[in-house]
């Protein structure tokens, strides 16, 4: 029955309507053929089972990120209630506002020898706990110190999160998808400032008494899905390895990595980085007295940390409301509407920076960031200084504030931490950063702190012109001190920065900005 239409030949071979199937080799190259086709399956399955770990490894590990984006959006409408139930002076909202910043700094140092010593991922666990106790406590504040002290702890934990996760996704991602992957954390903050200002306006409804309370307790929520991860996720593949736990760094890397030849490269690759550092002199006596190379990347790291930060996102955030009161919005509730907007464009145009920052490279995304937020900046002090009140202005100051946003959330906003967790050296990597999560979070509370006094004195207009020249300086600072590391793992990175021609830019100028508008 099944033989149907098939003949013997002369040799024995058995053919298919008269056609030869030729000599037992044939035979041979379709059974290899058919395991050509499996290997191929196989590693097709392995890359999309490689690529899903390591995403939701990243979600994970920016969980973190959710709560410092939640309170720095919910505050900004948290304020105007918690005015009316404390009945605070201003100087206390500045101090209220500001201090989780300033007080993050303790985190954030503390966060890189903590790291160090327990590991990256429960460095993360423990950031989660501290918050949770701080956001509690201001839920049931019955006064501004209680508040305070809570706002203190909720400090504290948000600088040991913002740290540890772009250092902790850096490590674990392959060299082609870092760039975006680092990105995370960036996008989990914008997430979080668009659910604070959803949650202002949603609870914007209840008693002055109660309204502000629910809205800070809904921050303690990512921070239970953040216990859950601490069993999924694996611990860094570098940081076992400086702990000698070679055979545990390669299991984790086999499960990131899509092909075992990278994981043994890679491998290697840690193992020559961790081996080749000066174990017998203190981290901290390296960072205090550096090496030329290692004097570059600090003034790379710390530099566009701080730039992220002083030309006045975190003020644009926190007091977009008073922003649009100054342009003519009047109404409580359309002031936390207009603020929504503000959240949607930071959330949304972090997006483009995902899907380019590991095509066009950090650079180019950096210039288009720093030059389309100057314009802004400009735009913004222009329309509040020099146009009346009325609808024009109050279109332009939410079109010029959400184009700040946008263009921070394309370029600088994520590319910030994405260049302090790839350009230190292995062994100085956790404590480098934290440095580098100083100069943000000071710089951050800095302005914070200061913007109701300072737009009180020149005015709101005066102010973002102040930003708006700062931008600029930001522009020449990407020009002089960042080079570009797209496509190079973390150990190649740290070769680039011995040479100093192209520490100062030879890779990549002005110029990569018109391959990046083609795209």
């Amino acid at each position: 029955m099944g033989m149907a239409g098939v003949q013997e030949n002369g040799h024995g071979e058995m053919g298919l309507s008269d056609f030869p199937l030729g000599s037992k080799n044939k035979y041979k190259r379709m059974d290899s053929e058919f395991t050509d086709d499996d290997d191929q399956y196989q590693l097709e399955r392995r890359k999309k089972s490689t690529r899903k770990y390591v995403f939701g490894c990243a979600v994970f590990a920016s969980l973190n990120n959710v709560l410092l984006g939640y309170d720095v959006g919910v505050m900004s409408g948290a304020i105007l209630f918690i005015q009316q139930d404390l009945k605070i002076t201003e100087v206390q909202q500045e101090v209220l506002v500001g201090v989780l910043s300033i007080i993050s700094l303790i985190g954030s140092i503390a966060g890189g020898r903590t790291s160090d010593a327990i590991g990256r991922k429960w460095t993360m666990g423990f950031a989660a706990v501290i918050f949770q106790i701080g956001a509690a406590v201001m839920t049931i504040a019955p006064s501004f110190e209680i508040l305070m002290v809570g706002r203190i702890l909720a400090g504290v934990g948000i600088g040991f999160g913002v740290m540890i996760a772009p250092v902790y996704i850096a490590e674990i991602s392959p060299t082609i998808a870092r760039g975006s992957l680092t990105s995370f954390p960036e996008i989990f903050i914008n997430l979080g400032i668009l659910l604070g200002y959803v949650s202002n306006y949603a609870f914007s409804g209840l008693s002055a008494h109660i309204s502000w309370r629910v809205m800070l307790a809904v921050g303690i929520l990512p921070s239970v899905f953040i216990g859950v991860a601490l069993f999924i996720i694996p611990e860094s593949p570098r940081w076992l390895v400086l702990q000698n736990r070679v055979e545990e760094a390669r299991l984790v890397l086999m499960k990131t990595n899509e092909n075992n030849s990278e994981v043994e490269e890679r491998l290697a690759e840690i193992q020559q980085a961790a081996g080749t550092a000066d174990t017998d002199k203190p981290v901290w006596r390296e960072l205090l007295s550096p090496s030329p190379a290692l004097r570059r990347m600090l003034i790379t790291g710390i530099g566009i940390q701080c730039f992220q930060q002083i030309t006045g996102i975190d003020a644009t955030v926190y007091y977009s409301p008073a922003i649009f009161k100054a342009a003519g919005i009047e109404d409580e509730s359309k002031l936390l509407a207009a603020t929504v907007a503000v959240g949607v464009s930071k959330t949304a145009f972090i997006l483009i920076a995902i899907i380019l920052i590991d095509k066009v490279g950090r650079k180019p995304l950096l210039y288009v960031s720093t030059i389309g937020m100057t314009t802004c900046l400009l735009g913004v002090g222009i329309t509040l200084l020099l146009m009346k009140e009325g609808s024009i202005s109050i279109a332009l100051a939410i079109l010029f504030v959400c184009g700040n946003v946008a263009f921070f959330s394309v370029g600088i906003g994520p590319v910030c931490w994405v260049l302090t967790s790839e350009i230190f050296p292995l062994r100085l990597r956790a404590q480098a950063s934290g440095l580098g999560a100083v100069g943000n979070r000071m710089c951050s509370g800095l302005v914070a702190m200061s913007f109701l006094s300072v737009s009180r004195a020149i005015t709101v207009g005066g102010t973002f012109l102040i930003f708006s020249v700062i931008s600029a300086l930001s522009v020449a600072f990407v020009y002089k001190h960042v080079p570009e590391t797209k496509g190079k793992s973390l150990e190649q990175i740290e070769l680039l920065f011995q040479d100093e021609y192209t520490f100062q830019g030879g890779e990549v100028q002005l110029g990569d900005v018109e391959h990046l508008v083609q795209k």
